[in-house]
């Protein structure tokens, strides 16, 4: 092998333990932040450039344990997976390799039930209005499923979430919770972040029984068109988080 070569499968190997430590601090966050729920819900990462080779939290692992090493590095197009030893969760499967396998674009997929983004989503219109900063900010990257029917476990159901989430940022699933897909694990959990103070604010707002001030489209788009200067946030913020992570309990890198 040359020396080229050789510089190259290590720069591979440093950036899958790079993406397998950012997504294992995001479980410790998300369940840090107030939105893990027992032992449910899963994140999942893009290893390979078509984005069928793909990172996932084990079965029932809660997120507040998850480990660099623990996760699971699985291939869309295997139709073995779910009859491994080691087999991932039949919803996390259904919909998240189903999700890779048609959406290459999105490399980190979170999906949670946050208690403000599901308590948006069980309102009759779960539409996420422009009233702020924070709301505004997703203006036109919405997409919305309003086809809750329980538990998915069929590939039926990540067919059609793939379809809804295909081209935005964001996928309110009515009667469930939120999913977000970015490029990277900092982008995708700055979603999410925002997302959930986005849902508070509306659920608060509407709590009160006044009109709500919605913004006009035109300036709705102009903020959220505005957040764009500062996409570099994302991975400050991520950063920061993980020196918290650091100062308590570094496991999550192993």
């Amino acid at each position: 092998m040359t020396v080229t070569a050789l510089r190259h499968e290590q720069l591979e190997a440093e950036a899958s333990l790079a993406l397998r430590q950012d997504l294992a601090a995001a479980f410790r966050l998300c369940h840090r932040f107030g939105w893990s729920e027992s032992v449910g819900n899963h994140f999942s990462a893009a290893v390979s450039a078509n984005g069928r080779q793909f990172l996932l939290n084990p079965r029932w692992q809660h997120f507040s344990t998850i480990c660099a090493s623990d996760l699971l590095l699985l291939d869309a197009d295997d139709p073995d997976v779910m009859s491994g030893p080691n087999a991932p969760d039949a919803s996390a499967w259904a919909i998240h390799g189903t999700m890779h396998r048609m959406l290459p674009e999105a490399r980190v997929i979170l999906h949670c039930h946050s208690p403000y983004a599901v308590a948006l989503s069980c309102l009759k219109d779960p539409t996420l209005l422009p009233l702020d900063n924070n709301t505004a900010r997703f203006f036109g990257r919405i997409g919305y499923d309003l086809s809750f029917g329980g538990i998915a476990d069929a590939e039926e159901e990540g067919i059609r979430l793939a379809e809804m989430i295909k081209g935005k940022s964001a996928l309110v699933m009515g009667n469930h919770g939120v999913s977000i897909a970015s490029d990277t694990v900092a982008d995708a959990f700055e979603d999410l972040y925002f997302f959930e103070k986005a849902a508070q604010t509306m659920v608060l707002a509407l709590s009160t029984g006044k009109p709500l001030a919605v913004l006009s489209d035109e300036i709705a788009q102009a903020t959220a068109d505005g957040w764009t200067p500062y996409r570099g946030m994302a991975q400050k913020h991520f950063d920061h988080l993980k020196t918290t992570l650091d100062r308590d309990d570094p496991s999550w890198r192993d």
